[in-house]
C-alpha cells in the first residue's frame, strides 16, 4: 500500500485528479452544512448576475433561485449516482465476467449473450428507456446507469486461468469458487479499478445527460438538471448553464486523471512500455 501511494503522488494527473476528487467530495458531503439554504428557495430577483450581491455569488436563475445553493448540492447528487452505479455495476458485473472467463464453453456464451443484449443498443438510449419505464427517480437513474456498465473483468479472467498457480491450485484440488476469489480475482483487481474511476465520470455524465432531457429526479437538484433548466435562457443568462456545465467537466477531468494515476501506479510496466 505504501508503495502504491508512493506511485500514485509521483503521477501529476494521479495527483491533480485526487485534489479535485476530494474538493468535489468535499463540497459534496460540507456543503449543505455550511450553506443551509435550499436550492429551490427563491431568494433574489430572477436573472441577477454572477458576483452582484456577496449573497448569491454566482448570480440567480429564471425564478430567482440562488445558483451558488445549487451547485453544492447537485455536487452530492451527481456524485452519489455517479458512485452507487458504478458500484452497483462492479457487483454485478465482476462476478459475472469472473465466472464467463473461468469456466468459458457454454457458461461464458450464455453469460456474455445475456450482457450483449444489453450492449447492443447505445449506452445513453437504453438509459433513457430504462428511466422512462422505471419512471424518474434516484433510484432508476442509478439502476439505467449500472445496467449499461456492467460488463467487466472476463477478459483479464482469461488471461490469468492459464497461469501457474491457478493451475496448481486446481492440481491441489481446490474449489472453483476458492480459486475464482483467492487466485484470480485479486490479481483481476488492478484492472477493474482504474476502470471503475472512469466508469464514475461516465455514469455522472449519463445522469447529467438524462437530467438535461428532463428525466432526472425531479425531486432533487443536480448539475445536469441546472444545465438543462438554463439552456433556453443562455443568450440571456449564461451564468446558470456555464457554472454547473463548468463543475461537470472539472469533476469527469479529475476521474479520468484519477485513472492515469492509477494506471501508472498499479501498472507500472505497462505505463513504461506506452513511453
Amino acid at each position: 500500500m505504501k508503495q502504491f501511494w508512493k506511485s500514485m503522488l509521483k503521477s501529476p494527473s494521479g495527483v491533480i485528479g485526487l485534489v479535485i476528487l476530494v474538493l468535489a467530495i468535499s463540497v459534496a458531503v460540507f456543503g449543505p452544512m455550511l450553506f443551509p439554504n435550499s436550492p429551490w428557495r427563491m431568494v433574489q430577483r430572477p436573472f441577477l448576475p454572477p458576483f452582484t450581491l456577496s449573497t448569491v455569488p454566482l448570480g440567480t436563475d429564471a425564478l430567482g433561485r440562488d445558483v451558488f445553493a445549487g451547485m453544492i448540492f447537485g455536487a452530492r447528487v451527481s456524485l452519489l449516482v455517479g458512485l452507487v452505479s458504478t458500484l452497483v455495476a462492479l457487483v454485478v458485473g465482476v462476478p459475472i465476467g469472473a465466472m464467463a472467463g473461468y469456466f468459458g464453453g457454454k457458461v461464458d456464451d450464455a453469460l456474455m449473450r445475456f450482457t450483449e443484449f444489453f450492449q447492443t443498443i447505445p449506452s445513453f438510449a437504453l438509459a433513457i428507456v430504462l428511466v422512462a419505464i422505471l419512471q424518474p427517480s434516484i433510484y432508476s437513474i442509478v439502476a439505467s446507469i449500472a445496467v449499461v456498465s456492467c460488463r467487466l473483468v472476463r477478459g483479464e479472467v482469461l488471461s490469468l486461468r492459464t497461469r501457474e498457480y491457478v493451475q496448481a491450485a486446481v492440481v491441489t484440488g481446490q474449489s472453483n469458487t476458492w480459486i475464482i476469489l483467492r487466485e484470480i480475482l485479486p490479481n483481476a483487481l488492478s484492472p477493474v479499478i482504474v476502470l471503475a474511476s472512469l466508469m464514475v465520470a461516465t455514469a455522472i455524465l449519463l445522469e447529467s445527460s438524462l437530467a438535461f432531457l428532463g428525466l432526472g429526479d425531479p425531486n432533487l437538484i443536480s448539475w445536469g438538471y441546472m444545465v438543462g433548466a438554463g439552456r433556453t435562457v443562455i443568450r440571456q443568462a449564461w451564468w446558470i448553464t456555464v457554472f454547473p456545465g463548468v463543475a461537470i467537466l472539472i469533476s469527469v477531468l479529475g476521474l479520468n486523471l484519477i485513472g492515469e494515476g492509477l494506471n501508472d501506479a498499479l501498472n507500472p510496466r505497462l505505463s513504461r512500455e506506452g513511453r
